[in-house]
């Protein structure tokens, strides 16, 4: 492999501007590159049903082998803000001017696919078909994941670049996600003249969200009040309040059990102080579990050793697009190396993003 390659290539991505839902420019440019590589390239048609900026691209390169089909998965958008990324290198660590976000989540995964491509290539090592989908959305609960579509893949073992982490670290299991958006009505009134004709919209929220079993419930499941919105004025009984929640649980009727658990809570509170409440709630994606002596972890397990790294199976507490794909094809999530993501202080390390490269490479080389 190239390593000031890897990482040219690397800076020449987060340069590009791609937050969530903006991706066209993104997308255009990993088409080119990817028909370069010799890759039959594809975006799909979705974009109509998620509204964003591009299709997902679906590539598929010719093995030179009978070995099995293998999927690599990224993502091409970033959070905010992510427009106008100035890169900067400090001690081997890629970093931005702390004005925005560098984009390594998930754009290291991308380079590192690429790179370990390009050396495929150029070194004329065997390989099996290997199939790549680069999905939009996936900072928007997993929009453009949750949209694929599975009989457009061979692949047996799937593998998404896409896990904070030490290189060498495999997350096998991961929770389903639901976001309870919760409308509470109360009673206005005047604050001042006549405060005990109204119903505070703003004290039933107080109520429930104080019963509510919140944060970390048990090992596999979690609970969050993100946002609350109510109000108007201060002598005005508020006679409306807006909750955003979410559950996750590796274990989905535990999931079902916590939102259940916030729902009763929000419409007892309602009900008690003479006020009303709706509560929406949406399943965002699916929760996977891949056996720890599956095939795929045993190849990404035997990489991670190929290239001085102790692999360390884990479960994580978020999505990634590997929640969806494993619908259709077992897959794991590979550790990126990156820090500090979704914040102005992420960073990069070079020594993190060889190593993931080094990885890919040997997990085409071993399927």
């Amino acid at each position: 492999m190239n390593q000031q390659r890897l990482v040219d290539t690397f800076i020449e991505l987060v340069k590009i501007d791609s937050e969530s839902g903006n991706e066209r420019e993104i997308a255009n440019h990993l088409k080119t590159l990817y028909e370069e590589l010799g890759f039959e390239v594809t975006e799909d048609d979705t974009q109509s049903k998620t509204g964003f900026g591009a299709g997902n691209l679906i590539m598929k390169l010719k093995g030179t082998t009978d070995q099995e089909t293998i999927l690599l998965s990224c993502h091409m958008d970033t959070v905010t803000p992510g427009n106008g990324i100035n890169p900067i290198i400090t001690d081997n660590v890629i970093h931005t001017d702390g004005s925005t976000i560098l984009g390594a989540d998930d754009k290291a995964g991308i380079a590192a696919m690429i790179e370990a491509i390009r050396t495929i290539n150029e070194e004329q090592i065997p390989h099996g078909d290997i199939e790549v989908v680069i999905s939009v959305g996936e900072e928007s609960h997993l929009i453009g994941a949750s949209v694929l579509d599975g009989s457009k893949f061979d692949a047996k073992l799937g593998y998404a670049l896409d896990a904070g982490g030490k290189v060498g670290t495999i997350v096998n299991q991961a929770p389903t996600n639901a976001t309870l958006n919760i409308e509470i009505t109360g009673v206005t009134a005047h604050a001042g003249v006549a405060p005990e004709n109204g119903v505070s919209a703003i004290n039933i929220a107080s109520r429930a969200i104080s019963n509510m079993k919140l944060g970390r419930i048990d090992a596999e499941t979690t609970a969050n009040i993100g946002t609350i919105e109510g109000g108007s004025r201060t002598n005005i009984v508020a006679e409306k309040c807006y909750i955003v929640a979410e559950a996750r649980s590796l274990v989905d009727s535990k999931m079902e059990a916590q939102v259940a658990h916030m729902k009763e809570a929000i419409l007892t509170a309602a009900a008690e102080l003479g006020g009303k409440a709706d509560v929406e709630v949406k399943v965002n994606y699916p929760s996977f579990n891949v056996e720890k002596t599956s095939k795929v972890i045993e190849i990404a397990s035997q990489a991670a050793e190929r290239v001085g790294r102790t692999p360390e199976v884990v479960s994580n507490g978020g999505g990634s697009d590997a929640n969806f794909i494993n619908k259709f094809v077992p897959t794991v999530v590979l550790a990126v190396g990156y820090q500090d993501i979704h914040t102005v202080n992420e960073k990069m390390p070079i020594d993190e993003l060889n190593k993931l490269t080094e990885q890919v490479i040997e997990i085409i080389k071993l399927v």
